[in-house]
């Protein structure tokens, strides 16, 4: 450290410049003119221009990979009838309902072993005899949570369900 060096004080908010340096003492003026005597070990040089010369490295980041269980959209599961058979003819009512409740619980099963978080079930507004089954299924289930997409959920035709 020499006279006219700009500095600042360790553990303090002064900053200065060098007026005098006596042995491990060292006497500072503040932009208003008052001096103040610190022990060298407390004062340290104000070089901004040494963090001119310090090269930095931009870093890309890398993205954090996302399971494919876990994407935020949810499995889609519709339980309309034409999606689950080749042909719709030959079923009464009654074997059509028990082959999409089939499907529903086959699905919540196949959620829960590959720890899916979300299951969207598209039921459709209909006469809501397959809606009533669906609640029906969801309700004797644990471990999970459902609700409707819209407020009026005769209005709706799709059930969230999600996973605890």
């Amino acid at each position: 450290m020499k006279i006219g060096d700009a500095v600042s004080v360790v553990d303090d908010l002064l900053k200065g410049k060098v007026i005098s340096v006596s042995g491990k003492t060292v006497v500072i003026e503040d932009e208003h003119g008052f001096t103040y005597e610190y022990p060298a070990s407390k004062v340290v040089l104000q070089e901004p221009e040494i963090y001119t010369e310090i090269k930095t490295v931009q870093k890309t980041e890398t993205s954090k990979s996302i399971s494919k269980k876990h994407h935020k959209r949810p499995l889609i599961l519709d339980l309309h009838f034409e999606n689950l058979v080749k042909d719709t003819r030959g079923f009464s009512a009654s074997e059509r309902v028990f082959l999409q409740k089939e499907k529903l619980r086959d699905t919540l099963d196949y959620c829960r072993k590959n720890n899916l978080k979300k299951l969207e079930i598209i039921h459709g507004i209909g006469d809501g005899v397959l809606q009533q089954m669906v609640y029906e299924v969801l309700e004797s289930q644990t471990g999970l949570d459902f609700h409707n997409r819209e407020i009026l959920h005769e209005q709706s035709g799709t059930v969230l369900v999600y996973f605890k």
